[in-house]
């Protein structure tokens, strides 16, 4: 008996200097983590995030251009032009004033105008900036280009004739079934229609960029009293005059 209670003792001794040796390391790899632990992880962390979701904000503002708001068509919001024009009201330009806004000074904001308004047209610079599809129209009044397409030609806002376009071409073996009566009321019929369509073709334009939400009206072209009466009278652009069809015996 007593030789198997040394026994034990010596067992449950051996056990419990085990367990207390084992206790030992863990607490101290415990401590080790505690002092190894540093906040700067977590602050590189948030930083991270942040800049991706700065990246993905600039790109989605920016309609794909930057990551990193440096995009050349900044939003309205963020152009300093946008909000002076707010505050100060409605520009005043002289056609020649206007061309100072045709896109080739990257410092200045891009204008155009139809029949009189002015537009800032800074977020479509592509189309309407240098090498654009409609680089015509910028720094001008084209209303008379937005009717007949001739871009180059009809970069100005004389819209006088420019309703010939719709008028059908006079052919003489058509006329001489009519009396001269009655073809001086077909005529008046079709200079009426002609009228018209080139008013509607202007007010699709004009409601455009009324109603657009990319561009902004800035302000009116500003000219002196009787002004269209001193350029001389345009003809119709080869384009436009191409486009005419002749007279039909059934109309």
């Amino acid at each position: 008996m007593a030789e198997n209670e040394v026994r034990q003792r010596k067992v449950v001794s051996s056990t419990s200097a085990t367990a207390h040796e084992s206790d030992g390391p863990t607490t101290t790899r415990a401590d080790s983590q505690d002092e190894e632990y540093s906040p700067w992880l977590d602050v590189l962390r948030v930083l991270s995030f942040l800049l991706v979701a700065s990246c993905g904000l600039s790109y989605v503002i920016s309609g794909g251009e930057s990551l990193f708001w440096g995009f050349n068509n900044k939003p309205n919001y963020l152009r300093v032009d946008w909000w002076k024009a707010r505050i100060t009201g409605p520009l005043y330009l002289t056609d020649r004033e206007l061309l100072a806004y045709d896109g080739r000074d990257a410092t200045k904001p891009l204008y155009l105008a139809i029949n009189g308004t002015i537009y800032d047209v800074s977020n479509g610079r592509r189309m309407y900036g240098p090498g654009g599809s409609y680089s015509s129209f910028a720094g001008r009044d084209a209303a008379r280009g937005f009717i007949t397409g001739c871009f180059a030609e009809d970069a100005t806002p004389d819209l006088r004739g420019v309703e010939d376009m719709f008028l059908p071409i006079d052919d003489p073996e058509a006329d001489k079934y009519w009396t001269t009566a009655e073809m001086e009321m077909l005529r008046a019929e079709e200079l009426a229609n002609a009228e018209r369509r080139a008013y509607e073709a202007l007010k699709h334009w004009v409601d455009f960029f009324a109603h657009s939400k990319k561009y902004t009206r800035v302000g009116y072209v500003k000219r002196e009293k009787g002004w269209l009466e001193k350029l001389p009278r345009r003809k119709l652009c080869n384009q436009a005059q191409k486009g005419r069809s002749t007279r039909k015996r059934n109309q």
